[in-house]
Parts: C-alpha cells; sequence; structure tokens
C-alpha cells in the first residue's frame, strides 16, 4: 500500500493543536536535542532517549491523535518547529496497512506508542548487466514493540513498515525537516523489483 502522502501545505499553514502536558514535555526534550546542532546520526539516537520515556503513557496523545482511518495509515502532525528543525507525527496504522519501499529527505528517529510494527530494510542494488536493472536486497526485517525506538539518517535508510499485528498500533515519528511545509517525510518511492 503506498504511503499516505498527502499535498504539501503551503508555509505557516500548519497549525498543531494545542499539545497533551506529556507531549509539550517531550517537544521541550527533543528541542533541546535537536539544538545541539550535532550530526543527523548522534542526533537521531539522542532524539529516541528523549522518545522512549513517554512511549506508552496514555496521557500522551487525545483522542483525536490517536484516530485511523479504514483506507490507509494515518499521519497527524503534532508539531512543527518553528525553524523548520524538526517535526513530531503520530502515525496510526490499523491491522494490515502499511507503506510501499521509500527512503526519507531527512533523519529520523520512531518510537512504538501502541501495538507493533514491523520494518523490512532495503540495499539498492545497481543497475546489472545485462537486463539493466536496479534491485532492491532485503538486509534486515525487524518488529518493533511497544516502547521500542530506533533511529537512520539517508543515505541507507530505504524501508517499508506494516502493521502486521492483531490490533491498532501507533509509532510517533521526529524528522529533522519540517513536514507542514513537505507534507511528506518521504523522499522517492521505489517501484523496483524488491525481496519481499
Amino acid at each position: 500500500m503506498p504511503p499516505a502522502a498527502s499535498a504539501p501545505s503551503p508555509p505557516g499553514a500548519f497549525t498543531a493543536p494545542r499539545p497533551t502536558a506529556r507531549l509539550a514535555a517531550l517537544i521541550a526534550d527533543i528541542r533541546g536535542t535537536v539544538g545541539r546542532g550535532l550530526p543527523p546520526d548522534p542526533t537521531a539516537h539522542l532524539v529516541g532517549e528523549c522518545l522512549a520515556p513517554h512511549l506508552g503513557a496514555p496521557d500522551l496523545l487525545t483522542p483525536e491523535q490517536r484516530a485511523s482511518d479504514p483506507a490507509r495509515y494515518r499521519q497527524h502532525l503534532l508539531h512543527a518547529e518553528h525553524d523548520g528543525s524538526f517535526s513530531l507525527v503520530a502515525l496510526v496504522w490499523l491491522p494490515g496497512q502499511g507503506t510501499s519501499v521509500h527512503d526519507h529527505i531527512a533523519w529520523c528517529t520512531t518510537g512504538v506508542h501502541q501495538g507493533r510494527e514491523r520494518e523490512r530494510r532495503y540495499r539498492l542494488l545497481p543497475a546489472a548487466v545485462p537486463d539493466g536493472t536496479a534491485r532492491l536486497v532485503a538486509t534486515a526485517d525487524v518488529v518493533n514493540a511497544t516502547g521500542e525506538v530506533c533511529g537512520f539518517a539517508p543515505p541507507g535508510d530505504i524501508h517499508r513498515v506494516w502493521n502486521d499485528g492483531p490490533g491498532t498500533a501507533i509509532s510517533l515519528h521526529v524528522y529533522g525537516a519540517d513536514l507542514s511545509r513537505f507534507g511528506t517525510s518521504v523522499r522517492r518511492v521505489y517501484p523496483l523489483p524488491a525481496d519481499r
């Protein structure tokens, strides 16, 4: 299923709902970490340390921020930092919903708030002679349960994610980009032959 990417919003058009007290504290922690100006990989790791204590807490998200969509996974933009340095998103996945194979416009840290998510990571092999077709090779299969975090930075961030569990899954994603401006974290979708 392709990712639910919406058209980019005009700059300044995003207005976040008032965060819960716990979400406001998390945003402040992330702001302090991102503000250190470290390279992408350590930033993604340290943002994971900010996320971890909040995952699974019942007072983190409002009922509206936990709402799903029966047609595809749903993205709730929770916060976009005024200087464009990071965005915080809640993704809500019903059983069987997932993304296409894609990569990202910036570093990302993900934490599972409810349920579990399955992830398959890929490496792009260049076009081979004689057929001239590039292909994706699976390099890892990961199942992240409630409370688990992971992070990555381009290049080498090609993956797909889906909910293979019996119930709703919710994950928090922090991206090193302004999603209120871009509308999506996806840089490229890979419609190439891939190990399934």
